[in-house]
């Protein structure tokens, strides 16, 4: 599958007109690979917000589906570590806020964010030492506008 990644994926950013160096891709667990591109147009190719990195991994995921990869395969795709930072700093907000929504018994909503990012605060928060006694969480919304609901227990 690895290989079926990285040719894939180095044949739609040559489509695209997207230099590179290199194409990293590990396997973080069954049906799940994280792939990191390395380049020099890094703010070119992540985009505003990282709408063209999250384009990139859509049209890969799409096309691998179309050659035959599972529909449960996901591929994760990162340019100089800035899916793991966004991921990290999302991780940090949900642990003061679930700090907060514990030590006030008060609801918290965080703000509207995409499915990946509120499933890694549901799974962090609940299999957290710290916060699996003191919190629970569930989402909330519509669309794009879907929040993670810290509930103190």
């Amino acid at each position: 599958m690895e290989l079926l990644i990285k040719e894939t994926l180095e044949k739609l950013l040559s489509i695209l007109g997207i230099s590179f160096t290199g194409i990293k891709i590990t396997k973080e667990a069954e049906n799940a690979y994280y792939t990191e591109i390395e380049t020099d147009n890094t703010s070119l190719l992540i985009g505003w917000h990282g709408e063209t990195i999250a384009s990139v991994q859509h049209l890969l995921k799409c096309l691998l589906w179309k050659q035959g990869a599972e529909s449960k395969t996901q591929v994760i795709v990162d340019v100089d570590g800035y899916k793991k930072r966004q991921e990290e700093s999302v991780i940090r907000l949900a642990e003061r806020k679930a700090d907060y929504a514990s030590a006030n018994q008060k609801e918290i909503k965080l703000p509207p964010m995409n499915a990946y990012f509120r499933r890694k605060i549901h799974l962090h928060l609940a299999e957290s030492e710290k916060f699996k006694d003191l919190v629970t969480t569930d989402s909330v919304g519509e669309g794009d506008q879907r929040q993670v609901r810290i509930i103190p227990k």
